[in-house]
Parts: structure tokens; C-alpha cells; sequence
């Protein structure tokens, strides 16, 4: 009976075991995971998990008892030591598992801040785990003073949270303006502004020089020679693919565990999905961080470990919650020449074009707008700029044009 093992207990693994038995396969699945929990969701551990409004087992992708009924083998708190791709079988715990087929799915890890700059002081955190948020929960009490290093999507969640929770929250950005990697000037100016009228102190252009104090962190000197005293850090500072298996083992890397079209690493037996992964895209390779990358590309390296070869083709959509604004996200945004604005109420879309072609949408309270974006995006169609402008203009006539 054909054996497939999944390294990696996250989104991408689940969607791709789920797709398995979907698909028929009925040979012997089993999942391997360092955490003790079976897989969740990571996106709500910054936002809804964190402010105590979504519960440990709405975390959950699948209930636990999914895996039993499906006949899916769940190793959990379980590190793999080294992959032996000769014998094929991973080495863990001082015992070796076999494998027919092996899916890499092992996500990303948080970028850290040094240890000569206070990095490993008691009360720095990072927010990739469950464990991460169970640790720094205590730490949101009203009037406790945190630093958020870093301002993109994760460290501006967290600045919400802590904000709502009555926290005195100073963000810090080394780039000159939020989110200055992933969005426009336009979604940077939203979102500084919102910041700024829920009481957030955020300083770009501005990076963090050392924290000082010890064992625990007390204050922070910031490169333009500000010090702050503070209670806690939390560090959003990005993340990076986990590799350090693939490398183990001899697989080509680049930017993510390289794999092809279809999913398939350098060894023929062995496939990466999520976070974790680079595919071809365009003249060069891509790698996304995002919930739908991870189920689209699980199901589909799933599809074809059973022989499908299928090529991947990425939908990217993204969404981030802060305060009462909802963010939604479709397209890559990469290589613009112009941003076109509408506004709908209380709603407003970034829509980013290169010359005439539509490549991205930002949509902040507006889901009409970014569903017809989106549609418009995936069915590689543009509307005329013209027609986007005018207010008048209803959405949904974009889509029949």
C-alpha cells in the first residue's frame, strides 16, 4: 500500500490530505507536525484569537475527529530530524518513518531581532504560533506600553488589538512609509490614518537601534535617538521560508524550496506546497504567504501526487482585519504605473494598473468592489479606466463589458 507523509501541519497540509481522500487515494496518509495541536488557522492568532473573541477550537481547520474518520495518521509535537531521500523515510525521534511519496508543507518562520540588540530579552515576542499568542497574551493589559517593530500586515494587526485592549502603542517602520513592500502610498495613507485616530504612535523612516533592560525588556532606543520605556515588544519584521529540511536533504532552493509546474521538487518523489515554496512564474520564481496560495497549492499538489499534471496557475487574494476595516486583496500589485480610487460610502478600492492592464485591487469595507476586481483579475480582463473613475459607474456592469 502506497505511503504519503506530510511534513508540516498547517493550512497547506490539511488542504492537501483532505484533497487525497477526496480524490480517492486510499493508501496510508500520515501527517507529521512540531506542534502539539492539529491543524489551525494562522491568520486569526493576530487578530480575533488575540483579542479573546474566537475560542482555541474555532481555531481548528478540521475538527480533530476528521482525521480518524478519514484515516489520516496525525503525528503531532513531532520534529524531523533529516530526510534520507536513498532509503526514502524521515529520521525523527530515534525512530525512521517510510514514505512512497513526501509533501513539504512546512510553512515560514518569523525573522527575529538580534541578540546583540536585546533580541533574546524576556517580553520580545513574534506572532507565527499558537504557542506565540498563548505567550504574550497576559501581556495586554490596559495602559501597558508595547513597541511593534515593523509595519506591515502582521505588526499593524497587532498594533489594532493592542490597541482596542487599551494599550499605549508605538509602532516603529524603518522603510518611510507602513506596508511600503506590499501596497501602494494610497493603502499606506489609509491605513496610518486609521492608525493614528485609534491613538497608535507610528513613526516610519524610523528603526529600532537596541532594546535595552534584562533578563526582561524595559526600554528601547530608536535610530533617531529617541528611548522609550516600555513593557513588552512584539517583533513583525517578516518572515522567511522554512528550508532547512530541503537543504538537509540536498533539494534546490531558491527563494522557498524550488519546485516545478507542478509542484514536484528536485527529487522526483518528494513535492512542497505553502509558504514554504517557490514555483515558476513568469521569467522568474514566486512564492506566496498567503491562506489561499496554501489550500490552492496543497489541493493541487495533491491532485497531482495522483497523477493530474497540472500546472499551477495562482489566484492570489489576501485580507487583513484591523478595528472595524476589513481588507481585502486580489492580484499582485507588483510593476504598477497608476493607482485609480473609488469610493463607495464608507468603502474605497485601490485599483492598480500597469498601462491599461489591471493587476491589483486593495478594497477596504467595499466587498463589491473587490469581488468584481477580483473576477476581472483572474479572468485576465480590464476595464476601461474611464468607466472605473466615474462613481457612476456600477461595478457589476464591469464585468459584462
Amino acid at each position: 500500500m502506497s505511503h504519503i507523509v506530510v511534513v508540516g501541519a498547517g493550512q497547506a497540509a490539511a488542504s492537501l490530505v483532505a484533497k487525497l481522500r477526496g480524490l480517492g487515494f486510499d493508501g496510508q496518509v500520515t501527517v507529521v507536525g512540531e506542534e502539539a495541536a492539529p491543524p489551525y488557522q494562522r491568520p486569526p492568532l493576530s487578530k480575533a484569537y488575540l483579542l479573546g473573541e474566537m475560542a482555541l477550537d474555532r481555531l481548528y481547520l478540521r475538527p480533530e475527529s476528521y482525521y480518524a474518520e478519514q484515516d489520516i495518521a496525525l503525528r503531532l509535537g513531532c520534529r524531523v530530524d533529516r530526510i534520507d531521500t536513498e532509503a526514502k523515510c524521515l529520521h525523527l525521534d530515534g525512530e525512521t518513518l517510510a514514505y512512497d511519496m513526501l509533501a513539504l508543507t512546512t510553512g515560514a518562520v518569523p525573522n527575529r531581532l538580534p541578540n546583540a540588540i536585546g533580541g533574546d530579552l524576556d517580553g520580545v515576542y513574534t506572532v507565527r504560533s499558537l504557542a506565540d499568542a498563548d505567550a504574550m497574551a497576559h501581556e495586554f493589559r490596559p495602559g501597558a506600553r508595547v513597541l511593534i517593530v515593523g509595519g506591515g500586515y502582521i505588526g499593524l494587526e497587532a498594533a489594532a488589538v493592542a490597541a482596542k485592549k487599551g494599550l499605549s502603542v508605538t509602532l516603529v517602520e524603518m522603510a518611510p512609509r507602513i506596508l511600503q513592500r506590499v501596497a501602494a502610498p494610497e493603502t499606506s495613507d489609509y491605513f496610518r490614518a486609521l492608525h493614528e485616530n485609534h491613538g497608535v504612535d507610528i513613526r516610519e523612516g524610523c528603526g529600532l537601534e537596541r532594546l535595552t533592560g534584562g533578563p526582561r525588556v524595559t526600554g528601547a532606543t530608536l535610530t533617531d535617538g529617541t528611548e522609550l520605556e516600555v513593557d513588552f515588544v512584539i517583533v513583525g519584521v517578516g518572515v522567511r521560508p522554512d528550508t532547512a529540511l530541503a537543504e538537509l536533504a540536498g533539494l534546490a532552493v531558491d527563494n522557498g524550496i524550488a519546485v516545478d509546474p507542478e509542484g514536484r521538487t528536485s527529487d522526483p518523489a518528494i513535492w512542497a506546497a505553502g509558504d514554504c515554496a517557490s514555483f515558476p512564474h513568469g521569467a522568474g520564481r514566486l512564492r506566496l504567504e498567503s491562506v489561499g496560495n496554501a489550500i490552492d497549492m496543497g489541493e493541487l499538489v495533491a491532485a497531482n501526487m495522483m497523477g493530474a499534471g497540472t500546472a499551477y496557475l495562482p489566484k492570489p487574494w489576501f485580507w487583513s482585519d484591523q478595528y472595524d476595516v476589513k481588507l481585502q486583496i486580489a492580484g499582485l500589485g507588483t510593476g504598477y504605473d497608476e493607482i485609480l480610487t473609488r469610493r463607495n460610502g464608507d468603502g474605497v478600492s485601490f485599483w492598480y494598473f500597469a498601462g491599461d492592464r489591471l493587476l491589483a485591487i486593495d478594497a477596504m469595507n467595499d466587498p463589491r468592489a473587490y469581488m468584481v476586481g477580483k473576477r476581472l483579475i483572474e479572468a485576465g480582463r480590464s476595464p476601461e479606466k474611464a468607466a472605473l473613475a466615474d462613481p457612476e459607474t456600477d461595478l457589476k456592469a464591469l464585468l459584462q463589458a
